[in-house]
């Protein structure tokens, strides 16, 4: 994610609730060229965090992706509402134990994000059948 951290301080910097720009520029910006990729594929430029690097980039800064056209290698960043910090598996930080800082950032990164609604037994078997043929295999030999 570094790569793309003056993206994100350049577009904190603006005060515009309109941000265009080019792709040479954003390369300018983060002193690099962007991949292949984001000029061939639309879906590079989504706003969806889990996309992409880059994306915690905009969304960082309270922007996102409204218009992006390939032909013309441009897209314009269009502020939000949202300022927080967007947090995923690229921006993951330990909670300060030391055996979890020297794991990997994808380790933890869905930490919160699934829910089991109560009265859900995760360790029954999900096919009833399975269940029965588990707990009685005298009966399903074959």
């Amino acid at each position: 994610m570094a790569k793309y951290n003056p993206l994100e301080g350049y577009l904190k910097e603006k005060d515009f609730s309109r941000v265009p720009m080019t792709f040479r520029e954003i390369e300018s910006v983060i002193g690099d060229e962007l991949p292949p990729s984001a000029r061939k594929h639309r879906a590079w430029w989504s706003n969806n965090p889990t996309n992409s690097v880059i994306t915690y980039s905009w969304l960082a800064a309270g922007y996102r992706t409204a218009e992006v056209n390939l032909e013309g290698e441009r897209v314009v960043f269009v502020r939000t509402e949202n300022t927080q910090p967007v947090r995923g598996c690229a921006s993951r930080e330990p909670d300060g134990d030391e055996e979890e800082a020297a794991l990997p950032p994808i380790f933890g990164c869905l930490r919160g994000t699934v829910t089991v609604p109560a009265g859900v037994d995760l360790t029954l078997p999900a096919d009833p059948e399975m269940a029965e043929a588990v707990h009685n295999p005298v009966l399903y030999r074959e």
